[in-house]
């Protein structure tokens, strides 16, 4: 069961926020009215709208519409938040008869939502095509990412692939997120070839995947009933470095309940709760089958978490019910809010809640705006405070709400508004505010999981905090409790990369050591980091004892390792060497990418190894095989040939299919 707690004494944020009140004027309005005091109104006029939209009487929709206070920002909320296409387009064609109205961004980029999820792609792109042919003025043309996702989001491929060809013409390399949608349109078409060889070509491409390329790639082995096969690729996410999300946890828990696996189930779960990932109410209706199932102890409490909030009425959720985007890490409508609920003509509907604008009206914390906030009476849940800490844009801000909402009636911190909390502070490097709270909740008994202590050490290596980092690591038992081995792996990867990042070599040195004789074996990315990093400092004989301890390891090195070794030998001029390591490279059926070949030619001829030189220079650049080029450290590329195994294998419909990395393959 999951533990709530009332810290009775928090201590007072560092930095003086009084400066920041110079500027708050830039962001009342303009009639005087307090950010939060603007943000309610705006949110009863946005209730009144949706209220309409679900009645049967749209009459009153004109008058409401006719409020002086309405503006764009409560009509693209409204159109989002519309049950139906039809719906919201009615609120379009109300709108043309409103003189005082204009358009903007936001409220055509919602009708464009609204269209393609409509399906009606033909008024899709004359509305795109509208916007960049500059008809609409003030108006940024739409850019090719957001062409792409409303493209995909009518289901209509060939647009997409034609704004993507457009992109790559315009000679401006299209982003991981452009692989992403294509791979997902071409899943849910059913295109199961060239959702895969899309993915070939990403990582042919230099493209590193990220965590939603591989949410892509598990829906759609979930979706065509492989299911081992996604769990294969789920379980070795964390090797590469890769976090869990919780869309990638509820499809898999959906699906295996589905199929009355439960014992997998309940790996899932526990894995959940090691990475700090709360879990969606979408994945109620799962649990309570398994729960009917027998499998009482492992779901009551989850099961009953999930239930709405005894304090408020429950109606139906006040998220966007029709077009709002897809959140990997929350998900929409995962938190509870009620002032009063909205009612008219027997509907009711809880009322329209957004975190993030809420937070941004909230950024300095003036007495006026916390007393409009506490005269709201919003019922405050942990869903909730979870997300209002992750959508403030400081830490500071973000402090004072956890504060203040810690002394709200009925309200107790648990666990992941802690977490949430501690990172958010530790991103901005706040040393001395995490280290306070750690304490406090060491004092409390709450046991961290080893997710947020991964991220508070990963954000010290971005500020460039080595000791507050160790200092953290060293405190991994007593704040998360006994960890598996691959959670101890993924935290020593990242202390190690903090260690580079802080120029602490010799920490990093004995860390590594460390770690060896605890019996866990770094990864063949941690090796390269580290080479990669005592290359660049110049230390070439740290750079030959980790390659010693790769060999020792019995670790066969990759393509990318194969190139740090070259290019730190070339730099210290040691050409033989680096000829060396080009052999065993060619010896494990391997190529450097041109850069690095160039690189060794010349470091060859300024050592008057003119005939070495030509031979490596006459060497053929075959395609290769293992998806090194561009590769960072981070990434191994033994692991994603893996991941594109297992995936490729599982459709045999498209084996024996011409070379799926091969340029060209898929027709984009």
């Amino acid at each position: 069961m999951q533990q709530s707690y009332r810290f009775s004494r928090l201590p007072a944020y560092p930095f003086c926020s009084h400066h920041l009140n110079l500027q708050a004027h830039n962001f009342v309005s303009k009639s005087c009215k307090n950010a939060v005091s603007l943000y309610l109104e705006r949110a009863r006029i946005i209730d009144r709208i949706r209220i309409i939209l679900r009645s049967n009487s749209r009459d009153s929709l004109v008058s409401v519409l006719n409020d002086p206070a309405l503006d764009s920002f409560v009509v693209a909320n409204a159109l989002k938040s519309a049950p139906s296409p039809d719906a919201a387009l009615s609120v379009i064609e109300t709108l043309k008869n409103i003189p005082d109205f204009t358009h903007n961004q936001n409220t055509l980029y919602a009708l464009a939502k609204i269209l393609a999820k409509a399906r009606q792609t033909g008024k899709l792109k004359a509305l795109v095509n509208g916007i960049n042919s500059g008809k609409f003025r003030n108006v940024a043309r739409v850019s090719f990412m957001d062409q792409m996702k409303l493209y995909a989001a009518s289901g209509d491929l060939d647009s997409v692939l034609c704004v993507w060809h457009e992109w790559r013409v315009s000679q401006k390399c299209p982003n991981i997120e452009s692989y992403n949608i294509i791979m997902r349109i071409c899943a849910q078409m059913g295109k199961d070839y060239e959702a895969v060889t899309t993915f070939g070509r990403m990582i042919d491409e230099g493209g590193i995947p990220n965590s939603r390329t591989y949410t892509v790639i598990i829906e759609h082995l979930v979706n065509s009933g492989n299911l081992n096969s996604a769990m294969k690729i789920f379980d070795l996410l964390p090797s590469m470095r890769v976090k869990h999300t919780l869309r990638q946890y509820a499809v898999l828990v959906d699906a295996f309940c589905g199929t009355d696996q439960f014992e997998v189930v309940k790996t899932l779960l526990t894995e959940m709760q090691v990475d700090g990932v709360l879990p969606s109410r979408g994945m109620y209706s799962s649990l309570r089958r398994m729960h009917d199932a027998g499998f009482i102890e492992e779901t009551s409490e989850l099961i009953k978490e999930m239930l709405p909030d005894e304090r408020i009425e429950n109606v139906k959720m006040s998220s966007g019910d029709y077009c709002d985007d897809e959140d990997e890490v929350d998900g929409n409508g995962e938190f509870e809010c009620s002032r009063d609920n909205a009612k008219m003509d027997g509907i009711k509907l809880r009322p329209w809640f957004d975190p993030a604008i809420l937070a941004s009206s909230l950024r300095y914390w003036r007495s006026e705006e916390v007393s409009s906030l506490e005269n709201a009476n919003f019922v405050w849940t942990t869903r909730l405070v979870s997300k209002m800490i992750r959508s403030f844009g400081s830490a500071e801000s973000a402090w004072q709400f956890f504060c203040w909402v810690a002394k709200q009636p009925g309200f107790s911190h648990d666990v992941h508004t802690i977490s949430r909390m501690i990172t958010k502070l530790a991103r901005e490097g706040n040393v001395n505010m995490v280290e306070e709270l750690i304490s406090m909740i060491k004092n409390e008994g709450i046991k961290l999981s080893y997710g947020t202590i991964r991220t508070v050490i990963d954000y010290y290596g971005i500020s460039k905090k080595g000791e507050a980092a160790l200092k953290v690591f060293q405190n991994v038992k007593p704040l998360c409790g006994t960890l598996p081995i691959n959670c101890l792996l993924s935290l020593y990867s990242s202390i190690l990369t903090t260690f580079t990042k802080c120029k602490m070599n010799s920490k990093a040195l004995d860390t590594l050591d460390e770690m060896i004789l605890r019996g866990i074996l770094p990864k063949i990315q941690t090796f390269s980091e580290l080479m990669h990093h005592f290359a660049l400092e110049g230390d070439i004989k740290t750079v030959q004892r980790l390659v010693g301890m790769v060999k020792q390891s019995g670790i066969e090195p990759d393509g990318y390792m194969f190139k740090v070794l070259i290019r730190a030998y070339c730099n210290s001029n040691r050409a033989v060497l680096a000829l060396r390591a080009f052999e065993d490279m060619k010896s494990s059926n391997l190529v450097p990418d041109v850069s690095t070949k160039r690189l060794l030619v010349k470091s060859l001829w300024k050592e008057g190894k003119l005939r070495e030189a030509a031979a490596v220079e006459e060497t053929t650049m075959e395609a290769n095989n293992d998806f090194t080029r561009g590769r960072s450290y981070t990434t191994s590329a033994v692991n994603l040939q893996r991941v594109y195994g297992v995936y490729s294998s599982s459709f045999p419909t498209i084996i024996g299919k011409k070379d799926l990395c091969e340029e060209g393959s898929i027709n984009l």
